[in-house]
């Protein structure tokens, strides 16, 4: 399981986007793994699209995307606390970490402070 950060998410929704074409790049290289994403992250990632009129063709291209949407688990504010206290990462980032641990996935991000946390707790992609 690859568990997607709102970064390179919105990066491969949005072809303006400066980054739409290494997370096109990225997400060919690990095409062949599961996507999934956290409640959270999708959120986030369907904020934009939203306020401009555009939430059925951001989700007909996660659905396209194969994104598989990771609930939190009973425990995620217990644990999102403890990420967050030994992280200090935003809590956004820590759904992400969580996603990752829940899934036994790996962490496909830009946000470099994300990448290496995921890599020190051995999630990375």
């Amino acid at each position: 399981m690859i568990v997607l950060d709102a970064s390179v998410l919105i990066a491969q929704l949005d072809p303006d986007d400066t980054l739409h074409a290494a997370a096109r790049q990225r997400l060919r290289t690990v095409a062949k793994q599961q996507f999934g994403a956290s409640t959270i992250t999708i959120a986030e990632v369907l904020v934009g699209p939203t306020s401009a009129g555009a939430l059925p063709t951001a989700r007909a291209a996660l659905r396209a995307l194969k994104v598989a949407e990771l609930p939190l688990p009973p425990d995620a504010a217990e644990r999102l606390a403890t990420l967050r206290a030994d992280s200090s990462l935003k809590l956004p980032d820590c759904c992400v970490l969580l996603a990752a641990e829940t899934s036994n996935g790996g962490v496909l991000t830009f946000d470099e402070r994300l990448a290496r946390a995921a890599a020190e707790r051995g999630l990375a992609a």
